[in-house]
Parts: structure tokens; C-alpha cells; sequence
């Protein structure tokens, strides 16, 4: 299995893989800890082993109810040298694909350029809370860092806290204008918000903030028991996104100490799910999808298929294609582009096939791998350039867009193969303009031996997925009968 290094991408997978928004704490109550300060430092040592296996057996039990873990800096530090021991000892047993946020909270300007090194690059964290006070000179050196993720604190559920967050007027108080200032900073991938639990407070921050990753800290079981399902409901309904995501809930410590932890914590979760499906039961520009089937073996591109079905991009009846045949259903990855969720894991399949390719720039074919082939050069950070379809008449007259220097190597990104025409007609524009092309990736393949007509032209070909895999999957999930299933084969 490939783990991701971008916190981003770690997260939508866990959260995906595990259907969980929760995230666990790895940070004990402090009161309920032993006084450290009498302590002599062989009695610390062993509470710190005893606290490993702790925290280790809560890692083990809850690795695939949960998307993500959180540690506390100040927790860890304030046990001394045995504290930053076991910090490290933690990063080593949680599972590689489950992302890690330090709850770091840090403030010093001074300091910040040197500590998003140590965070990122020696400690290898994904993410980090910072306090925005200093402004954006405190918050810039930690978005350097290609990949990873800041929470900017904005509301904390501290009673006294109101004094200052609510600042002048109740009406325009100032934690909303940190939530609007803190959004000119950085793209919703590299800074997200962290609140406490309060759902009016945090109704109004979504509101302000749509778009963003919302961390919530705090217990959501505690005093009201916000785990009860109106409470729950509550919660959710403020501080989830239109497509039900976007918001990150700690598990309760009160789950993690009952007599069966992993039980009551995957009760939460479902009950999570059940109310995110009802949150979003009238939106219908941006649904949630979750899987309603059950398949004794997992298969690494099941739910995209499914999703991709459920949207409607694989319809049935006779279509004419761009080569001019006649299929019996259409393949329309259009509407992809209007389903952030669906589009996240799209660009991320791609990514996954990029990573291992040698190129200095990305191409898409227009139209339609041009949103793909843009999100792709967002992602990994490399340049884009595009052949035009059509050369134009006025202006600069290119036939290529975008900077680029004669010999460099392209890899053309495309949608899907079924005669290879275009993407050939692409390739060869590139190429007349000096350039490179060896490889092309798409997401879809009708396996009708474009491939191999590739390769005899000189075109190495990837695909996400292909067609018999879609029928397959489909057939399996009984989304497609018999007489469809085998519509889709024969072309196959």
C-alpha cells in the first residue's frame, strides 16, 4: 500500500476508507495523571512506559474507526526529557496512512521559522495548530511546506475567552474577524480552523467559512452529552460542510475509558454517519456518498466506481462517440468537476500514477481533462501548459499555452481511451512544438487495444481504471444487470 504524504490527501482517504470523522486524542487528562512534579525520575520513567501502552492500546483499538490523531505539545514537554521520548516513540506506532496534527498552538514570531522546520522536516508531523495573534508573519513559514496543514485557533469554549473573542460587539466579534482574515492566507488544503465545542459559535464560523476543514477541540461528551443523538445533531448540522465533511471531532476520553471502548466508539461513529447523511438530505448541488454494499474483498477503486455510477456518468443507450461509433452507453466524466469529494479522489488516483513518472510538466487535453490536468498541477505542485484545439486566429496565434522550454518531457493527462485520437493528435502538437512526450494517463480505459496502439507509436499509457473493472464492480454491487453488464464487456 502507498501512504501519502500530503496531510490533505491522508485525510480524505482515512476518512473515506474508515468512513470516520473522528480523530483521536492522544493526550491524557492531566488531572487524572499523578503529581509528576514530586516524582523521582525512575518513577517518571516508568509512568512513561505505562502511558505508552495506553496510548499504544488506543491506537490499536481505534486505527480504523478514526481519520486522524492529535498530540499536545504542551503535555508532552511538560514531562520533561522522558515527554519528548515518548512524543517520538508515538509517531513511530501510529499507522502511516492515519495523518498526525501537532496541537502545538504556537504564537512566537521569533521562533516560527525554526519551529515549522522541526515540526515538519525532523518530527515529520502533517499538520500544526498555530495562534494567529502575530498575524501572518507567525503563519507564513509553517505554509512553506509543501503537503502540510495549519489550524489557525479561532474560538475556544474557555468561559472567560468570551471577554475577548466576542470583542467589540456580539454582532462583529473579533473571533469571526480572525475567520475572515485567516482565509486570505492560504487555500482551504493548508489552513483549516480550530474551535471549541460550541455549536452556535461554530455555526457562525462555518457560515463565514464554508469551504474550510474545521478541527474541534475539546470533550463533545462532556457536561451536556453532546454524543446524545439531538446534541450530536446539533454539533453537526453547525459545523459540517454542504458535501457532510470538513469537520474533525475528537472521540470522548469517556469511550476510550468504558469497559468497551472500540464498541461504543464505532457506535459514535455510525451515528456520525447517520446524521451527516441527514444533514445533507437537501442539498442537491453536493452530496455525501457513502457505500450501501457489502464485498467480501476489498478492491482498491470500489467506491470511486460506485460513486462515479451514482452520479450518473455511466449511462445507457446508443450515443455517438467523438471517432463517430455508436456505443451502447456513454461515459460522461463532466460532471466529476461539480462533486468536490468525488473530484478529490480523482485527481488524487492520478497523482498516485504521476508520482512515479518522469516529466517536467503536466498537460491536459481539452476540453475535458483540462479541470483534472489543473488540479493535478495544484497538487503536486508542478507546471501546466495545454495544446489548444484549435489554433486561434487572433492575438498570439499559440498552439501551446503556458511557459515552457523546448526538450522538456510532458506527460499528457486525458480522460479516457477509447480510439486514441485525440490524445495522439494532443501528443503530436506538443511534440511539434519541441517537446517530449512519453507518457499518457487516463482515468478510464475501454481496453479495445489502445494501448497497445499507443505503445506502437511511441506513448507509454496508464489508466486509473478500466472499463471491464467498472462492469465488474457494478455488476457485483448489482447497480447494472445482466444485459448492461454485458454491454459494457463487449466493448471491452
Amino acid at each position: 500500500m502507498t501512504h501519502k504524504s500530503n496531510f490533505f490527501d491522508k485525510l480524505l482517504a482515512a476518512v473515506e476508507s474508515n468512513q470516520s470523522l473522528l480523530y483521536l486524542a492522544l493526550d491524557p487528562d492531566p488531572e487524572t495523571l499523578p503529581a509528576l512534579v514530586s516524582m523521582t525520575a525512575e518513577k517518571t520513567q516508568s509512568f512513561v512506559t505505562d502511558l505508552l501502552a495506553t496510548l499504544k492500546s488506543a491506537i490499536d483499538q481505534t486505527s480504523d474507526l478514526i481519520c486522524a490523531c492529535k498530540v499536545t505539545l504542551g503535555f508532552y514537554q511538560s514531562l520533561g526529557i522522558p515527554g519528548g521520548e515518548l512524543l517520538q516513540q508515538i509517531l513511530t506506532i501510529i499507522p502511516p496512512q492515519i495523518p498526525v496534527i501537532l496541537d502545538a498552538k504556537h504564537s512566537d514570531l521569533n521562533t516560527s521559522g525554526v519551529f515549522a522546520k522541526t515540526v515538519f522536516q525532523d518530527w515529520q508531523f502533517d499538520a500544526i495548530t498555530l495562534s494567529p495573534y502575530a498575524g501572518f508573519d507567525e503563519v507564513a513559514p509553517f505554509l512553506l511546506y509543501p503537503g502540510k496543514t495549519v489550524f489557525v485557533l479561532c474560538a475556544t469554549a474557555n468561559p472567560s475567552a468570551a471577554t475577548l473573542q466576542e470583542y467589540p460587539t456580539a454582532e462583529n466579534p473579533l473571533y469571526l474577524q480572525l475567520v475572515r482574515v485567516s482565509q486570505t492566507w492560504g487555500t482551504p488544503e493548508k489552513l483549516g480552523l480550530e474551535v471549541g465545542v460550541m455549536p452556535d459559535m461554530l455555526a457562525r464560523i462555518r457560515q463565514a467559512a464554508p469551504e474550510r476543514l474545521i478541527l474541534v477541540e475539546g470533550d463533545i461528551a462532556e457536561e451536556n452529552d453532546i454524543a446524545e443523538e439531538n446534541d450530536l445533531a446539533q454539533l453537526l448540522a453547525a459545523g459540517l460542510s454542504k458535501n457532510g465533511e470538513d469537520l474533525l471531532l475528537p472521540v470522548p476520553p469517556s469511550l476510550l475509558a468504558g469497559k468497551e471502548p472500540r464498541r461504543e466508539i464505532e457506535k459514535l461513529r455510525d451515528k456520525i454517519n447517520e446524521q451527516r447523511r441527514r444533514a445533507i438530505a437537501g442539498s442537491p448541488t453536493c452530496q455525501l456518498w457513502l457505500p450501501d454494499v457489502c464485498f467480501l474483498k476489498p478492491e482498491p477503486n470500489r467506491d470511486l466506481i460506485l460513486q462515479l455510477y451514482d452520479i450518473g456518468c455511466v449511462v445507457f443507450g446508443d450515443h455517438v462517440q467523438a471517432s463517430g461509433a455508436i456505443f451502447p452507453y456513454y461515459i460522461d466524466l463532466r460532471k466529476i468537476i461539480s462533486i468536490p469529494q468525488i473530484f478529490h479522489q480523482i485527481v488524487s488516483a492520478y497523482a498516485d500514477i504521476l508520482k512515479d513518472l518522469k516529466f517536467d510538466r503536466i498537460a491536459g487535453i481539452p476540453y475535458g481533462s483540462l479541470p483534472t490536468a489543473t488540479g493535478l498541477a495544484l497538487r503536486m505542485e508542478r507546471p501546466m501548459i495545454f495544446p489548444r484545439k484549435e489554433v486561434k486566429t487572433y492575438g498570439a496565434g499559440k498552439l501551446i499555452e503556458g511557459h515552457f522550454q523546448v526538450g522538456e518531457t510532458i506527460v499528457v493527462v486525458d480522460d479516457i481511451l477509447i480510439s486514441g485520437k485525440s490524445v495522439m493528435v494532443g501528443a503530436g502538437k506538443l511534440k511539434s512544438a519541441g517537446l517530449n512526450v512519453e507518457d499518457i494517463v487516463v482515468l478510464i480505459d475501454h481496453e479495445q487495444g489502445v494501448k497497445d496502439k499507443l505503445q506502437a507509436n511511441g506513448y507509454r499509457a496508464h489508466s486509473v481504471l478500466a472499463l471491464s473493472e467498472i462492469a465488474q464492480t457494478l455488476y457485483q454491487a448489482n447497480r447494472i444487470n445482466t444485459e448492461e453488464f454485458n454491454m459494457l464487456t463487449a466493448e471491452s
